[in-house]
């Protein structure tokens, strides 16, 4: 195809479109042998996917293409063409006497979360299934509907964008402390297949990084329901999961221990940050005390309330902050 491409004299221009439907079931190598083609100009490229082409692409081609989004349709979109099919004579259904009643339709352009061929499909499933009554008619209400599409078609892939547009919102909405929207979101991550233990694993860290010190306990239910739906498994794990997350949601939040480690990993690794004061410092092996190491420690249990002052920072960092309560944190 190429070469015919650069052939002169079958093709004066010196160019060719190609279209690509599903690009992204073009492994690596395959989009690679594209690439130079592309570059030199000898052929324009389009190519279609259902999936994020970010993920789905490879970055050299993105670079060198301009990325379109189509959204999906809405409702009374859905609506619209559904109502052309069952007037075309042609070449939809207008050749059968139907009554499809208002409610029908509504519920189908809802059901099918903007997907026009499952709308079509449940439609036409709908007429060709469906007896003609004394009056010679087929008549669609909603329970014709219902029996034609098993349930509302749910956009949710494990491996697409839709799979990271879903978590964030979940995450959010639990660090909002939002329990409905936290329920939602739960809800489309399991009605889409989602691995319960990834949800799971994805509460524990938000009961550490967004609830933490004003709630402890929130952790706990999360492990511990980590640990029960690996144990139970769905089903009955949703009930589990929604449990945690709804603890998550309506605790309290704290993000203090977020930003203190956060904070000191910055100095560790950025930072001249001194060594371990001696009187600290453990003597593990026998003469090492006559170095100073553990010198003058005072053990905080010889002391009221098991506290006293003393330095345990380096030198270098002596004042520093890196736990820092919230104003409303009382420790």
């Amino acid at each position: 195809m190429v070469d015919d491409a650069g052939n002169i004299f079958e093709n004066p221009t010196g160019k060719v479109i190609l279209f690509i439907d599903e690009i992204h079931r073009f492994n690596k190598l395959q989009q690679d042998a594209l690439l130079p083609h592309v570059e030199k100009g000898t052929v324009i490229l389009i190519g279609a996917t259902t999936e994020n082409p970010y993920f789905s692409v490879n970055k050299a081609l993105i670079s060198r293409s301009t990325v379109f989004k189509f959204k999906e349709l809405e409702s009374k979109d859905i609506k619209n063409i559904l109502n052309n099919c069952i007037n075309d004579k042609e070449n939809g259904l207008g050749g059968y006497n139907l009554d499809v009643k208002e409610e029908a339709l509504d519920l189908l352009s809802k059901i099918s979360n903007g997907d026009v061929r499952t709308a079509l499909n449940a439609l036409e499933l709908a007429v060709l299934t469906t007896d003609i009554n004394e009056q010679g008619q087929i008549v669609i209400d909603t329970q014709v509907i219902k029996d034609c599409i098993n349930q509302k078609k749910t956009i949710y892939d494990k491996n697409d964008d839709s799979h990271y547009d879903i978590i964030s919102a979940f995450i959010k909405s639990m660090r909002g402390s939002d329990p409905d929207a936290t329920l939602h979101y739960l809800a489309r991550m399991i009605d889409g297949g989602e691995d319960p233990m990834f949800i799971a694993r994805r509460i524990v860290i938000q009961a550490s990084e967004d609830v933490g010190l004003a709630n402890p306990e929130a952790l706990q239910i999360a492990v511990a329901a980590m640990n029960a739906v690996h144990q139970i498994g769905m089903p009955e794990a949703r009930i589990i999961l929604a449990q945690a997350a709804l603890t998550v949601a309506l605790s309290k939040k704290s993000n203090t221990s977020y930003l203190g480690i956060n904070a000191a990993l910055e100095d560790v690794r950025n930072i001249d940050i001194g060594t371990v004061p001696m009187h600290i410092r453990n003597a593990a092996a026998s003469g090492m005390e006559n170095f100073g190491y553990g010198e003058g420690y005072k053990y905080p249990h010889d002391f009221e309330n098991a506290q006293v002052e003393q330095q345990y920072l380096p030198d270098k960092l002596v004042g520093k902050k890196y736990f820092v309560p919230k104003k409303w944190e009382k420790f």
